[in-house]
């Protein structure tokens, strides 16, 4: 697991590709369906969950290897989008894991 992610910023990426932070939101959003900034809450917090049900690691650092300093910003952000803090995703998924036999 990763100590932590890249500070990635729509304007970051738009800069790496030679592009307008414009140009660069309006071609992803076409390419994905989604604006880069909730493609990459996404894709966190799926890494997050995947974390979650997988591994014992405290939830700090968690949240610091998917890019939040903070991890009042990590929950709040985790809770938006499962519709359950990490804590009760993680007492979840495994119950769950358990009872499915694995």
């Amino acid at each position: 697991m990763a100590s932590s992610a890249p500070p990635w910023t729509t304007e970051t990426l738009a800069a790496a590709l030679a592009v307008s932070r414009s140009t660069f939101t309006r071609r992803f959003q076409d390419a994905t369906g989604k604006s880069p900034g909730a493609y990459l809450t996404q894709w966190r917090m799926d890494l997050a969950a995947r974390q979650l049900r997988d591994t014992d690691a405290k939830i700090e650092t968690i949240a610091r290897s998917v890019g939040y300093t903070s991890v009042y910003a990590f929950n709040r952000a985790f809770s938006r989008t499962r519709f359950l803090p990490p804590a009760r995703f993680r007492l979840g998924s495994r119950q769950s894991a358990t009872a499915a036999g694995g």
